[in-house]
């Protein structure tokens, strides 16, 4: 199950997110989302855990309590919702006869 974690302090390392999750079983993963340009934390991450049981515990149990200074928000992991990017859908794409090409 993939694992949302928020409002994480900005000195959280992967590290931390691990530790504090494994005390409820297995973790495959733990990652802190960076800013792509500076590099910097963003306050948030994700914890990937095989297992339904031990990730629905670890949510239950870690979901308000502190790290480093801060009370996470942990939850399970939604979709990212589509942004569009398909015709019809609000987003870019599909031919405009607008603009130098194609109009003669």
């Amino acid at each position: 199950m993939n694992i949302y974690v928020g409002n994480l302090s900005f000195d959280v390392k992967e590290e931390n997110l691990q530790t504090a999750f494994e005390a409820f079983g297995k973790v495959d993963s733990a990652t802190i989302v960076r800013d792509k340009y500076s590099g910097q934390p963003r306050g948030f991450g994700f914890v990937e855990m095989p297992d339904q049981n031990e990730a629905r515990t670890a949510i239950a149990n870690l979901n308000g309590k502190e790290l480093l200074g801060r009370q996470m928000n942990v939850n399970e992991a939604r979709p990212r919702p589509n942004r569009g990017g398909s015709p019809g859908q609000g987003g870019r794409g599909g031919r405009s006869n607008q603009g130098g090409r194609g109009r003669y």
